[in-house]
């Protein structure tokens, strides 16, 4: 996709995430480091009236579950400019590099990550996205690295669990799976808001938001 007139690039209804409106329209974000991709995507430049340039980079939703979830009109993904977010699963940093041009300068994204390949990728990245603190530390045992990471306003986990063969009966139709695992995530405190299929981009995924021991409503 390359910038210029025939690109316009309009906010998106998630604050910090926009469209590029094109032959084909595309979910971006605004680079926080501008010039540079992150795992090859594409970036769009768009010249604003007073002459100055603004690059966004496209977001790939068969590369990012959270991207999908976007695309699969999720309502609200709770992260935006100046949030602090503790992302489980990292990997290399392909949805971190997204969500760290959404919250901004003014935000934080603890990345954890237990492969050391792939936290490689991740360390590199965070070189040059001073938002951005990556954690080599296995997501399941918090107890390591909580002394690293201060208050957030979202966790988003997208853990690959080394049990889950034994966890997911892969008999099961998805729907049944999702909400049994939706019950698990209720007995320990959540509560699930919503719930919006991956699919096209992801197979037999979906993703669910909810809070965490939310204060009940004054009657």
């Amino acid at each position: 996709m390359k910038g210029g007139a025939k690109v316009v690039v309009v906010p998106h209804k998630h604050d910090g995430v926009f469209i590029a409106k094109a032959k084909e329209d595309a979910l971006c974000t605004k680079n926080m480091v501008a010039g540079e991709s992150v795992y090859g995507e594409k970036r769009v430049s768009v010249q604003n009236e007073d002459g100055s340039k603004v690059e966004y980079r496209v977001w790939n939703p068969f590369r990012s579950k959270l991207a999908a979830a976007v695309l699969g009109g999720v309502d609200n993904i709770w992260i935006a400019p100046g949030t602090r977010v503790l992302y489980l699963g990292a990997a290399s940093g392909t949805t971190v590099s997204h969500v760290s041009d959404i919250v901004g300068p003014t935000g934080l994204v603890y990345a954890v990550e237990f492969s050391h390949r792939s936290g490689r990728d991740l360390v590199n990245m965070a070189k040059k996205r001073t938002n951005v603190i990556p954690i080599i530390e296995d997501a399941r045992h918090p107890a390591k690295y909580r002394m690293l990471v201060g208050m957030v306003d979202v966790i988003f986990s997208d853990v690959a669990q080394p049990d889950q063969a034994n966890c997911i009966d892969s008999t099961q139709a998805a729907e049944a799976v999702f909400a049994s695992e939706v019950e698990k995530l209720k007995a320990d405190q959540f509560k699930p808001s919503e719930q919006v299929t991956l699919e096209p981009f992801e197979r037999d995924h979906a993703c669910v938001v909810g809070g965490y021991r939310m204060p009940k409503k004054q009657k």
